[in-house]
């Protein structure tokens, strides 16, 4: 299990990244977000395509002259609901999360989002993959949430909420949803089907069904030629690389776990905010930079313990 923990901290720090990404974008290009999302998951599927096909060739066996594919390598066309289920939902975290900030901001967004996304997983675990919450999760919980809220209000308050909130919230509350609805439909597909082809298929579909963003933007083309380095980065890093090693854990710990850890993602981004953009963290930043950090050990802590018995 704690190597799982490990995969989905690496990919949510990753993903931490992909603010400064955005603000940088924003700097240099005037590419909207609708388009930033699209690039994302197009960049990223043909990446995870690629990787997928050539993990399938490694892992093929010859027997008697004949193919034979490992149980759980395969691409299981009989799986193609809950594909679309993964990359439904993966598009409509793309369109409700970057529609949500131009309405409400990046703070409001980020805290109804990424705060509501780990209660959410913990309802549908329970509610669908039958999990129980140990004690320590519960708590575990409870402090990620409350600290995740403090790191995101902390440098900024809660008096800049402005204009278009009520919109933008029940659509940054429609990101948290569609995480959610991610993590838990990929836990149960992945009992049966190997993580690489999941995360080929997931973004594969999520491009499709983003597609229609293409025209609603004027000269997409001269737009993406302008900021290709960062978008690529985009694309292939806090995307691609990411989601390969959030999938890869997701398989190895419980979603109510993943989603607790996945609230690194607000800590390095109010990080690299703080030392890359001269942000000021506040003093309820650091309090929930503390309570969101603790919240990390509790859950790590029996890990460690049953790992030393053995």
């Amino acid at each position: 299990m704690l190597i799982g923990v490990f995969f989905i901290a690496v990919a949510s720090i990753s993903w931490g990244t992909t603010g400064a990404t955005m603000t940088l974008l924003a700097k240099e290009t005037a590419i909207g977000p609708l388009l930033v999302g699209w690039v994302r998951v197009a960049v990223a599927a043909p990446c995870l395509l690629l990787a997928a096909v050539l993990n399938e060739m490694m892992t093929v066996e010859r027997v008697a002259g004949h193919r034979r594919v490992p149980a759980g390598t395969g691409w299981a066309p009989r799986e193609l609901p809950s594909y679309a289920l993964l990359g439904l939902a993966m598009a409509a975290y793309q369109v409700c999360y970057f529609w949500a900030v131009t309405l409400t901001g990046v703070a409001v967004t980020a805290l109804l989002a990424i705060c509501s996304a780990p209660l959410l997983i913990a309802i549908l675990a329970v509610l669908v993959l039958k999990e129980r919450l140990r004690p320590a999760v519960r708590v575990a919980l409870g402090m990620a949430v409350i600290g995740t809220a403090l790191l995101v209000i902390g440098p900024r308050g809660p008096g800049e909420v402005a204009g278009h909130f009520v919109g933008g919230a029940l659509l940054a509350l429609g990101a948290g949803v569609s995480y959610a609805v991610y993590a838990v439909a990929a836990k149960g597909i992945l009992t049966r089907i190997a993580p690489l082809p999941v995360a080929a298929m997931t973004f594969s579909l999520a491009a499709v069904f983003l597609a229609p963003v293409l025209l609603g933007e004027r000269a997409p083309l001269r737009l993406l030629a302008t900021g290709w380095p960062l978008l690529l980065y985009l694309g292939m890093g806090p995307t691609a690389a990411a989601y390969v090693l959030f999938t890869v854990g997701l398989r190895r710990v419980p979603a109510t776990v993943a989603g607790i850890v996945s609230l690194l993602e607000p800590l390095t981004a109010t990080l690299l905010g703080v030392v890359a953009f001269g942000e000021s963290l506040g003093p309820l930043g650091v309090a929930g930079a503390i309570l969101l950090l603790a919240s990390l050990g509790l859950l790590v802590a029996p890990v460690r313990a049953a790992s030393a018995g053995m």
